[in-house]
């Protein structure tokens, strides 16, 4: 593929979220036939040692130590955001007006107000080409995607109820250490906005309906916590220091929702579900079907067919070549993991990019959650009162 058909890719962040990206740059060209060449030009971060150390571990060409740096390259065609939230807003706004496509790690922002500015930034790019993209990759799972083709198809009937967890128990022992996703001012909120967005994303995708009123109460069930030793980390794994501070945010999550096709909704995100290790369940029931989908055994889809004379649900395993995203794959019976979701998230922003069509899920989709996210703290702000959505 020629130069002028080269898509030059700039990422800002290389913890986690940093790792599973790059992991996508590097293979969605290798097993899909993708209408422009990725090239992982440039990594940023903030620590020289640690940001060349991360390239050299990561496939990146290059690194900076800034990320204004890096959206005023020439090479950069596309920034990926894969910091915490508050500096989500500032980047991919800077980024859009500079012209280049954004793609940026979910919850969209910290603030509703930072969310709407996002937005406006999109839609002003998207008038001259630019395109944007919010990381609910979850949606991208073949098994969710199955799930979505049969609730268009109808095939569960009348939607009537959807019920969400967010199931994870990596802060149970009071000493794991205070991260920046236990700090307000940096994450925006615990739970809810680190796993809950998920859940809401999720929900609003498969049913194809809005929340539109939510009754929640959150909970911190440990309000202090030590530093992690050494000083901040942006990881998940860290080791706990000497001082302690506050916790600032929830650590669950829980919610009554009506949708605007009439579907009610139950919700539930929490970081503290002893076992639970990435139990994202999501289940939706219909007047003639129901379908339901726990991402720790994320190849099946359960699936009940009202009119089906033997009557049970149906265990689907998602790994045929006929279904979403896997004819790229392995031979059919070979399932896949948590890292092709983020291929196919790179796949689909790349064709949409290419095509000149604005990829989903889309900044005004990622301003969706954040209005439901907004709505769940005013609603537990107020002993559970019932709360619309703006």
């Amino acid at each position: 593929m020629d130069e002028a058909r080269t898509l030059g890719v700039g990422m800002i962040g290389y913890a986690f979220m940093g790792a599973a990206h790059s992991q996508a740059w590097r293979t969605a060209p290798r097993f899909f036939d993708l209408p422009l060449a990725p090239r992982m030009r440039v990594l940023a971060g903030r620590d020289p040692g640690g940001v060349k150390a991360a390239a050299e571990r990561l496939g990146w060409e290059q690194t900076v130590t800034g990320w204004a740096e890096l959206v005023d390259r020439d090479d950069v065609d596309l920034v990926d955001i894969c910091t915490p939230g508050h500096t989500h807003a500032e980047i991919a706004i800077a980024a859009l007006d500079a012209g280049k496509h954004v793609l940026c790690e979910k919850p969209l922002a910290n603030t509703l107000a930072e969310a709407e500015a996002m937005v406006a930034a999109a839609e002003r790019a998207a008038a001259h080409g630019v395109r944007s993209m919010v990381g609910f990759t979850y949606r991208r799972v073949p098994a969710v995607q199955l799930a979505r083709q049969l609730i268009a198809d109808g095939r569960l009937g009348e939607l009537r109820h959807v019920r969400v967890q967010y199931l994870q128990d990596w802060l149970v022992d009071p000493l794991a250490p205070l991260t920046w996703r236990l700090d307000k001012q940096l994450a925006g909120s615990g739970a809810l906005g680190d796993i809950g967005s998920h859940a809401v994303d999720l929900a609003q995708f498969l049913t194809g309906q809005a929340v539109t009123g939510v009754a929640a109460t959150l909970e911190t069930f440990v309000a202090e916590r030590p530093y992690p030793a050494g000083g901040p980390t942006g990881g998940l794994v860290a080791r706990p220091g000497e001082t302690t501070g506050p916790v600032t945010v929830d650590d669950a999550a829980v919610f009554l929702a009506r949708l605007s096709g009439g579907v009610l909704g139950v919700f539930e995100a929490t970081r503290f579900a002893t076992g639970r290790k990435n139990a994202l369940r999501i289940e939706v029931n219909g007047s003639t079907g129901s379908l339901a989908f726990d991402f720790e055994d994320m190849n099946v889809l359960q699936f009940f067919d009202g009119d089906d004379d033997v009557q049970g649900f149906r265990r689907v395993q998602v790994t045929e070549p006929e279904h979403p995203y896997l004819a790229a794959w392995w031979p059919a019976g070979h399932g896949l993991g948590y890292e092709h979701a983020f291929t196919h998230q790179v796949v689909d922003l790349v064709g949409a990019i290419s095509a000149g069509t604005d990829p989903a899920p889309s900044f005004a989709d990622g301003l969706a959650v954040q209005r439901v996210l907004d709505a769940v703290e005013r609603s537990a702000a107020t002993d559970s009162r019932w709360t619309s959505v703006d």
